[in-house]
This record gives C-alpha cells, sequence and structure tokens, in this order.
C-alpha cells in the first residue's frame, strides 16, 4: 500500500479515486469521530484527508491509504486536545450525535455501541495512540500492519495498545442490553419522569449505582462534577426540571442509542443519552454547552 507522498497530479482527480472517497467517507467519519469525540472536527479531518489524496500520485489502495491518513491526522487532532480537555470545566463529553428519524436498522447495533456516549467517556481515558489503535482494531477490523503505519508505531507495539485498551474497557466499559424496544420504553419513562418532576418513578426507573455526568463547558450552568447515585440523581433531574421555565422533553436517538432533548420553552437546553441495562438507566450524559449543540439546533430548524 502507498501511503507516502509523491509526485503531484496533473490538474483534476482520477474518477475511480473519486468514486473511493464517496464510499468510504461516511466510514472514514465514523473513525475520525471515534478517535476524536467531535463530529465537527472529524469532518475536517476527512477533508484533509481528501484534499491530500488530491495532491497524491500513485495510490495503489485508495481506500486503505485514505483510512491511515484519516487516522493519522484524527490521532493529531487529540493529541493537540488533549491538554484543552483536562483543563476544561467540569466533565467533557463527545459532541452528540442526533437522530430523530426513528429507530435504527439492525446492522447498525455494532457501529452505534461503538460511538455511544458512555463508550467515549470510557475512550476518553485511553492514551491516544491506545484510542486510535482500538478504534481501528476493535471496532473496524482493520490489520496490525495498517494500525502501525497509522500511529507510527510497530505492529507488535500495535497489538500492545489494542490489548491494553481492550483490558481497560473490560474493566470500566459501562453494562447495557441490545433490546432496543425495552430501551425505548425505558426512555420515554425517563422523559416522562423528569417532565412530570416525579420523584418516585425516577428512582424505580434508575440504577442504584447510575451516574450522571453534565457538559456545560463553563459556558452554561451544569453540575461540575459527576453525579453518583439513583437518590442524587433523581432529586437533580427533579430540581433541572423546577428551575426550568417551559421544560418539556422529547425522546430521541443519541450517538445511536436512546436519549432525550430537553427544551426551555421552544429553545433547545440539553442532549441527553442514556445507557441502560437489566432495564434501568445506569448513566445519564447530558449535553448542555451551546456549541455542541449547534449541529443538533440546526437539525431541528431545517424543514422537513
Amino acid at each position: 500500500m502507498s501511503h507516502g507522498g509523491g509526485a503531484p497530479r496533473p490538474e483534476g482527480v482520477n474518477r475511480t479515486d473519486t468514486a473511493v472517497f464517496g464510499r468510504e467517507r461516511a466510514r472514514l467519519v465514523t473513525i475520525a469521530y471515534g478517535i476524536i469525540g467531535d463530529l465537527g472536527e472529524a469532518e475536517d479531518v476527512v477533508q484533509e484527508a481528501w484534499l491530500r489524496m488530491r495532491r497524491t500520485h500513485g495510490i495503489e489502495d485508495v481506500a486503505g491509504w485514505l483510512v491511515v491518513v484519516t487516522s493519522r491526522l484524527a490521532l493529531d487532532v487529540v493529541r493537540s486536545a488533549r491538554r484543552r480537555r483536562e483543563d476544561y470545566v467540569g466533565p467533557w463529553l463527545p459532541e452528540p450525535l442526533v437522530d430523530t428519524t426513528g429507530p435504527d436498522p439492525a446492522d447498525r447495533v455494532t457501529l452505534d455501541e461503538s460511538v455511544s456516549t458512555a463508550m467515549l467517556v470510557v475512550l476518553e481515558t485511553l492514551s491516544p495512540a491506545e484510542r486510535t489503535a482500538f478504534v481501528l482494531r476493535e471496532v473496524f477490523g482493520h490489520n496490525y500492519d495498517d494500525i502501525a503505519d497509522a500511529v507510527g508505531r510497530s505492529p507488535a507495539a500495535v497489538r500492545q495498545l489494542t490489548a491494553r485498551a481492550r483490558r481497560h474497557l473490560r474493566e470500566n466499559a459501562p453494562r447495557f442490553d441490545a433490546d432496543p424496544t425495552r430501551h425505548r420504553a425505558v426512555a420515554e419513562a425517563f422523559a416522562t419522569a423528569c417532565q412530570g418532576r416525579d420523584l418516585d418513578a425516577l428512582l424505580e426507573l434508575l440504577d442504584p449505582d447510575v451516574v450522571l455526568r453534565s457538559d456545560g463547558g463553563g459556558v452554561v450552568s451544569a453540575a461540575r462534577n459527576p453525579i453518583v447515585g439513583a437518590d442524587k440523581v433523581s432529586r437533580f433531574l427533579v430540581g433541572v426540571a423546577g428551575r426550568i421555565s417551559g421544560f418539556s422533553t422529547r425522546p430521541v436517538r443519541v450517538n445511536g442509542g436512546v436519549g432525550a432533548l430537553t427544551f426551555r420553552g421552544s429553545r433547545l437546553h440539553s442532549a441527553t443519552s442514556l445507557t441502560i441495562a437489566d432495564g434501568r438507566v445506569t448513566a445519564v450524559d447530558s449535553v448542555l454547552h451551546p456549541d455542541k449543540l449547534a449541529r443538533t439546533r440546526a437539525l431541528l430548524d431545517a424543514p422537513n
């Protein structure tokens, strides 16, 4: 596989290469998002990979080349963002990917689990190289040689990176069910309980060890530390509902899983992702940061 620079192309780009990029673009964005946790930056990375492809002559395996270059660029972004996230005010959560169009097709299950909010929170605790290796190997099934090319390590080192990441995820990954019908029922009940400020109903829905994280980034009011335990989380949620005038909720899919949008009157207030296991909510991850909600606001404002 040729991943290097090479002579510039003549003006224009090979139609076959363009077609390959078109077919691979969605997968490349998902890879970059899995590594970075920000869809806007993931799209920028894929666009940069496209521009580099246009300038590179003699690529033998265009799809493989694009994966490697996209992963390298995403890894660079994560490395540069690491200090910013360490200084972030309150919990850092990934930009939510909100879909209001209905249930996912069955063949999206593996992909959805890979970019769930709770999973991305755990991935954030890995080193950039471990995170990249894990996403490429465990989520997308790429071989160790190509991953080595992407992260700048030997294949043997990549095996070690992946093994460490796998162990870490095994110990810290969130519990979840794989029953979408049950998930939707719990999510709808959760939204109803929040909107009705029904403390007892929330206590029934929440796992005893539930964790709530809210990301305001210091820009808007949000809990500065994770809240743990059904009693504390339920009281916090009821308190939030009581403080927001015109509070209402709408069940949606967030990062392929169930969740809800919260509105203050007609204005979007937050996007919340729920992790559910054994019929109860084990994690509540709410994004309130206005910049991270911009894409969702645009989606809601778009004509049907």
